[in-house]
């Protein structure tokens, strides 16, 4: 491994992978690992406010003062640190070398393409592609809502109803009764429904605002905040009408950085970065190069006298080998990694700004290690 850049051990402590196999087991379903050594509970519901990271949390607590009142501590979201992936790790209590969803963006031989696994359709397309890629194909493991619902407790999906039979909610989620929303108002009237709708239940709900305007104004911008007010609120909504029987458990999918524009490195008008590259895949904090056949050293070279220190730059058997995506890496997912790999560790992002005008020009970034974009919170309503 290059050693100006180490990397952290993402799995030496929880992560989203562990929390639902948690939550199973505090369930009373046998098998299932604990590692979060929660407490016995027969009704239990996952909120994700996706994009929440437990440093920005923290920073503003002041804007979120039911939040503050919560007990727990930070877990990691996993890698890399993007919502595609942390979702599907969730759902199937797995790394993403385990699952397979290994970015925003992946190369998937499948598809011939790079694949952006939200919208679940090629790049340069716009229809989801359920049909051809099938997401019970592309993710076949079992679902922690599967193995709930054969241990005879009643599992349900909360989430904006957009999301029903959408690639990533198949792969990630399937096996839950799946229940659409539109606001916020229906997401507490429909999670607690689904809470007590039997003796043991699991429950997941899920917000995007928090995300959304972090992206759009930079976290931590004045939008933002007025945002995580209104999440606060919504929480002690929810945790209030569930009622003292009910487990309430907050987290996120991932933190988020703000990068200038001045920091944005334009992978298509610098020669040092697309030479030998047949696709870009990824996002701008955390990329996947598939280079041409035999250019991988090169590349990775290339990259490291262009970035040096700002990015961590590995093979694929590096980044595997250091354990970025798990202990376990299906043989099958590794064309879905990166020949090379450049994850950020200071304020910068490789952009495109002509094939990624959106995605390049957003201030609120995340992908990679460092602690804001890797750490989330992860707090409970009973003591």
């Amino acid at each position: 491994m290059p050693e100006h850049t180490p990397l952290l051990d993402v799995y030496s402590q929880p992560t989203l992978s562990t929390l639902a196999p948690s939550v199973l087991a505090s369930l009373g379903v046998a098998g299932e690992v604990n590692r979060l050594n929660l407490p016995p509970s027969k009704r239990t519901v996952i909120l994700l406010v996706d994009g929440l990271g437990a440093n920005l949390l923290a920073r503003n607590s002041a804007h979120a003062p039911f939040l503050a009142s919560l007990s727990g501590s930070p877990i990691r979201a996993g890698f890399p640190t993007t919502t595609a992936t942390s979702i599907v790790s969730l759902g199937t209590g797995l790394a993403s070398g385990a699952h397979g969803i290994t970015g925003y963006q992946s190369y998937v031989e499948e598809a011939d393409s790079v694949f952006n696994w939200l919208g679940w359709h090629s790049t340069g397309k716009s229809a989801a592609q359920t049909d051809s890629i099938v997401p019970e194909v592309l993710q076949p493991s079992a679902t922690t809502f599967d193995r709930a619902q054969a241990a005879g407790i009643v599992t349900t999906t909360v989430v904006p109803s957009k999301f029903d039979g959408s690639g990533l909610t198949r792969a990630g989620m399937r096996g839950a009764n799946f229940t659409g929303v539109q606001a916020y108002g229906d997401l507490v009237a429909k999670t607690v429904a689904a809470a007590r709708s039997a003796e043991r239940t699991f429950t997941y709900c899920y917000v995007s605002e928090i995300d959304a305007l972090g992206h759009v104004y930079g976290p931590e911008s004045e939008p933002w905040n007025y945002q995580l007010i209104l999440v606060d609120r919504l929480v002690e909504q929810l945790s209030t009408a569930l009622g003292p029987d009910v487990t309430l458990l907050v987290t996120a999918d991932h933190g988020m950085v703000e990068v200038a524009d001045t920091d944005k490195i334009d992978f298509d008008s610098t020669s040092a970065l697309s030479q030998d590259v047949a696709a870009l895949a990824g996002e701008p904090r955390c990329r996947h190069i598939h280079t041409r056949a035999g250019a991988a050293d090169d590349v990775a070279a290339r990259w490291r006298a262009e970035l040096g220190d700002r990015m961590w730059i590995g093979t694929r058997s590096e980044g595997i080998a250091a354990g970025l995506f798990g202990s376990s890496v299906h043989s099958g997912y590794h064309g879905r990694i990166g020949d090379v790999l450049a994850v950020a560790n200071g304020d910068v992002a490789v952009v495109r700004r002509s094939v990624e005008p959106g995605l390049s020009n957003l201030p609120g970034q995340h992908g990679a290690l460092t602690p804001d974009e890797l750490l989330v919170p992860l707090l409970t309503s009973r003591p």
